[in-house]
This record gives C-alpha cells, structure tokens and sequence, in this order.
C-alpha cells in the first residue's frame, strides 16, 4: 500500500475498547482511507495551479505558486498583487519559507490582509484587510 502514500485517515490504534483492552486490527489500510499529501503553497511570480483527480473522477485545484489575491474591500473583491508572507499560525517557519495557509497574514499593495481560505485545496487565495 506504499505507493498510494502515507496519509492515513482511519480509526485510532491507540484508542482503548470499552472494556479497556486495545482494539485489534481486523484489516489493512485501504485506499478510501488514505488522504493526499500537504499542498504547500509557495509566494511566486505568476500563478500555478495542478489539477489532481480525486473519487468519483472529480478534479481539484490545488494551488502551488501564487502571486495574487483576491482582496475582499467594502464587499467586492479585488485582484492584488502579494509582496510577502508577513506572519502564519500555523507554523512560524512558514512565513519565512514563503508557505501562505489558511490564517496566514500577507503583505499585499493594499496594505496587510489576513487568508480566509484554503489554497492548497481551492486553487485560489480569498484574503480580508487587517487593521
């Protein structure tokens, strides 16, 4: 099952009956149950976005370099060019890597705005100002 990856998204093994004693396995992983790997969305000079099937046939976007954003001022959203990555929640690292996610802080040309959207899955960055 090595070639499907290692993102496994099954039920605990750690996790005790209710009898107190371990739960035992009673099959190998399958691929439903395998997720995809992290899309970490690097600040680049134009966008690219990878088309990756998933179940049924469907397509996600997934978004790997980005260089705009869609801005949201006074309730309508503006295109807008991204200078850096100022700060993220998710891991201090990520902003001097360059990795823009959900909750990330950017520097746009309208000033700083906050990532209100996930762009390793949508293929897009949705952001709102931040005073």
């Amino acid at each position: 099952m090595s070639q499907f990856g290692s993102q496994f998204h099954g039920k605990s093994k750690r996790k005790l009956n209710g009898s107190g004693k371990k739960k035992l396995k009673n099959h190998d992983k399958k691929r439903h149950e395998m997720g995809g790997y992290f899309t970490a969305t690097k600040l680049g000079e134009k966008d690219k976005i990878k088309h990756t099937r998933s179940r049924g046939g469907n397509q996600k976007s997934r978004l790997q370099y980005a260089a705009y954003a869609n801005l949201l001022v006074k309730g309508k959203y503006k295109k807008v060019k991204i200078k850096s990555i100022a700060e993220s929640k998710d891991n201090r690292n990520f902003a001097r890597l360059n990795i823009i996610t959900k909750g990330s802080i950017i520097d746009t040309e309208e000033g700083k705005a906050l990532v209100i959207n996930r762009p390793g899955r949508e293929g897009h960055i949705n952001a709102r100002k931040v005073e």
